[in-house]
């Protein structure tokens, strides 16, 4: 399984108030929170540890049909800025993220070895969304390839895995 998160860092700068009382201790663990605190960049930190979640929480609601606002479940280990898992109930997923001035986008799989699988998709594939959940749709079969999409601001990333038709 795959799933991907965007944050425009210019609209979250506008739109969130991470710094406000309460704010981290409703989102991130303790732990986070000290990556948080003890960083030269706390606002990047945060916007790189909530785009990981949020890929993984993509993966974690397919393979369980579970919905729920779980932020302090989904726990991120940090490798460094670009690597890491996150934990959720169980379950574990391995993220690589990208960081840029603009943008902090990060990928999410079940298993490693699915990283070099990923395939980008443009916002012209021809996408259902069957119980919410977004398909990328064959047009030679009924055959639909799971793919993960994210969007924020200025941004929209899509990926699927690779495979031959």
């Amino acid at each position: 399984m795959i799933g991907n998160d965007i944050v425009d860092l210019a609209l979250a700068k506008k739109q969130s108030n991470w710094r406000r009382k309460g704010y981290l201790e409703k989102i991130f663990t303790q732990q986070e929170q000290h990556l948080i605190n003890n960083t030269q960049n706390p606002n990047l930190m945060v916007w790189n540890l909530w785009s990981r979640k949020e890929a993984a929480y993509k993966i974690y609601n397919r393979e369980t049909s579970i919905r729920a606002f779980i932020p302090l479940q989904l726990e991120c280990s940090y490798e460094s800025e670009n690597i890491g898992t996150v934990s959720c109930r169980g379950f574990e997923y391995f993220t690589k993220t990208v960081l840029s001035e603009d943008f902090v986008y990060t990928i999410a799989v079940s298993q490693q070895d699915l990283f070099k699988t990923i395939a980008a998709i443009v916002i012209e594939d021809k996408i259902i969304k069957v119980d919410g959940i977004p398909f990328l749709e064959n047009q030679n079969s009924s055959f639909k390839r799971v793919v993960s999409i994210t969007h924020h601001g200025r941004f929209w990333k899509g990926i699927a895995l690779k495979f031959e038709y």
